[in-house]
């Protein structure tokens, strides 16, 4: 028995020893991240090919494109394409950061002359800096304005750009539940220098604001269940706001309660006006309401019904 034991162990330790020198021997076995490396078919791998650029904006020969995770501009339709000098994220950060598939609306304008981009940086939502980026070339060059250093993560923002050169922006932070704060900076020289004006006096979630001159201006306010609209308007650059009057026909009265920002026409102002977020009068809330003021945005008139497609951008 003891002679069997003994010729067991002696054959172990042989098998033992032949496994030993067959792994020692053997090619050593390469992590998934060695095999990518050392494949032959993977040496000579590259990014994935970029897809050629489509506009999101139609109604011009000027649009944009989000793809391939960067901003780019086309002044024909597609024909070339210029890169603007803005991370992707930074076009989206804030409290509202929109749908990434296009530009949220009010922070940018787009013109032959003039292309501009508002946005803010900074990982720290307590120290944002607020920032448009813009070119007068059609894109060869770019230039940079800083329109507020250490200021909190934006929810609502706005840029506009007049003809002669006038700049505001407009933007509201540190929102709680239905109040925020907002801000609004003027700048009379193309963004070279900014300054802070006062605003209407009402912490209510901005629904939408617009200067129309250097001196006329407009807040509107009412997001979360409005029942009327609440327009205040300033014809002094900001020195003192009026809430505007809407004379409503009765058949509208809480139906047409958020206004929009106002544009100025020939000899009259303006705006468009939406039924809200519950609004349910004809066409399941699509339809909106058109309004003009022949006092500089005092009062307002009813004008018509407006459909969706024939409604102008304020």
């Amino acid at each position: 028995m003891k002679n069997i034991m003994i010729a067991i162990s002696s054959l172990m330790v042989v098998g033992i020893a032949f496994l030993i020198i067959i792994y020692e021997s053997r090619e050593p076995l390469l992590s998934p991240e060695a095999k990518l490396i050392k494949t032959p078919q993977t040496e000579g791998i590259s990014e994935p090919e970029k897809q050629p650029l489509e506009a999101i904006k139609t109604s011009s020969d000027l649009n944009y494109s989000l793809q391939n995770n960067q901003l780019h501009i086309t002044y024909d339709n597609g024909e070339k394409w210029n890169e603007v000098p803005i991370e992707m994220d930074q076009l989206f950060a804030g409290e509202y950061q929109g749908n990434r598939q296009e530009l949220i609306g009010g922070s940018y304008e787009m013109t032959e002359e003039l292309v501009a981009f508002l946005y803010s940086e900074g990982e720290d939502w307590q120290t944002q800096t607020i920032k448009i980026t813009y070119t007068e070339d059609k894109g060869e060059t770019w230039n940079e304005s800083v329109v507020k250093d250490e200021a909190l993560a934006m929810r609502f923002r706005k840029l506009n750009i007049t003809n002669d050169g006038f700049w505001t922006v407009i933007f509201t932070f540190d929102r709680t539940m239905s109040q925020e704060a907002s801000a609004i900076y003027l700048s009379n020289d193309q963004g070279e220098n900014w300054q802070i004006i006062s605003t209407p006096d009402s912490t209510r979630l901005v629904a939408d604001g617009s200067f129309v001159d250097q001196n006329t201006g407009f807040m509107s306010y009412g997001t979360i269940n409005p029942e009327a609209p609440t327009l205040y308007v300033t014809n002094d650059q900001g020195e003192t706001w009026e809430q505007a009057v809407f004379n409503m026909p009765n058949k509208y009265e809480k139906v047409f309660v958020i206004a929009r920002a106002p544009i100025k026409e020939k000899d009259h102002l303006e705006l468009i006006m939406e039924q809200g977020p519950n609004g349910d009068y004809y066409r399941n809330g699509l339809i909106k309401a058109k309004f003009i003021s022949t006092d500089n945005g005092h009062t307002w008139e009813f004008v018509e019904e407006v459909e969706p497609e024939n409604e102008k951008m304020g």
